[in-house]
């Protein structure tokens, strides 16, 4: 049985996906070996898991077998509020709930409805949560191209999106066709506003990246990256907040991920000031959860 690609795409949208794209399971050998080289030159700091289960990564049948769709949607989540600019800042993506969860239960329900059409279709859904190559297939799904800040840009969405994915047993009467095309052009700014120089044209070095620093590095933050990090404690929106193609931005219709007033304008006594209680009280269903209150008084 095969299902119809047009469907698909009224459904997801029904469900509040922005753009889906839809195509073959194949081996993404070329994207791998990239990988491989970007570890090989340590550029994945101490993301050990990066450097693991690669055989996952370039062959998705090892995550759902007899898988033969991948689809892939984006889920826009920019805002035009601004946190005020004498306060630590957090990353655009942790201001509402977590994503993760959000995205998530969207893929299960449009999961479950496909499943309605074709009883014996499996499949599994991703975000962020397994060894998925996330960027490459919304390429491949026509969703985009992946941009000289690394990130994935859609035309009318830009950078700001959620990926997510499901791998899939069901086949499609049609598939989208693949981005080609980047249209960076002959422009920079993502790199040369990168605050500390972790950016080169496509690639980013974990070692000096602000996001890594702050969220995923659970030694030492060097003093001197600290500086450069100009106040930002969780993530950093450097290469985006200056990519051409997210300068006229559709504001997102994603209730959860309204931020509060309380959480957007914290000062650096307030964060200082702060208990466990309280931060399980602001942040419970947030990102900044998995990094922790400790880990963020590291960062101020």
């Amino acid at each position: 049985m095969h299902l119809k690609q047009r469907q698909l795409k009224e459904l997801a949208k029904n469900i509040g996906f922005n753009a889906i794209g839809v195509v073959p399971v194949a081996l993404l050998s070329d994207e791998v070996a990239a990988l491989k080289r970007w570890v090989a030159a340590g550029k994945n700091a101490d993301m050990e898991y990066m450097a693991r289960n690669m055989e996952v990564r370039e062959n998705p049948e090892r995550l759902v077998e007899g898988a033969r769709s991948m689809i892939v949607t984006l889920t826009n989540y920019y805002s035009s509020q601004r946190q005020p600019v004498d306060v630590p800042q957090l990353a655009m993506y942790a201001w509402g709930e977590d994503y993760h969860i959000i995205v998530k239960k969207r893929l299960s329900i449009l999961l479950e409805r496909l499943q309605q059409e074709d009883k014996a279709m499996r499949g599994r859904c991703f975000v962020d949560s397994a060894p998925v190559l996330e960027h490459s297939w919304a390429q491949r799904a026509g969703l985009g191209w992946q941009g000289k800040n690394t990130l994935l840009i859609h035309k009318g969405l830009g950078s700001y999106c959620f990926i997510g994915i499901i791998v899939s047993t069901a086949e499609f009467d049609c598939y989208d066709t693949p981005s080609a095309t980047s249209y960076c052009g002959n422009c920079t700014r993502c790199v040369e506003a990168c605050p500390t120089g972790a950016l080169t044209a496509g690639e980013v070095d974990a070692r000096r990246c602000i996001s890594y620093q702050t969220i995923e590095n659970k030694g030492e933050y060097p003093e001197e990256l600290k500086r450069l990090a100009g106040g930002r404690i969780f993530g950093c929106d450097a290469c985006q907040s200056v990519c051409p193609w997210n300068l006229k931005l559709t504001e997102h219709q994603v209730p959860e991920f309204q931020p509060s007033p309380e959480k957007m304008q914290l000062t650096a006594t307030d964060w200082r000031m702060m208990d466990e209680s309280r931060f399980q009280m602001i942040f419970k269903n947030t990102a900044l959860k998995r990094t922790g209150l400790s880990r963020i008084f590291t960062n101020l």
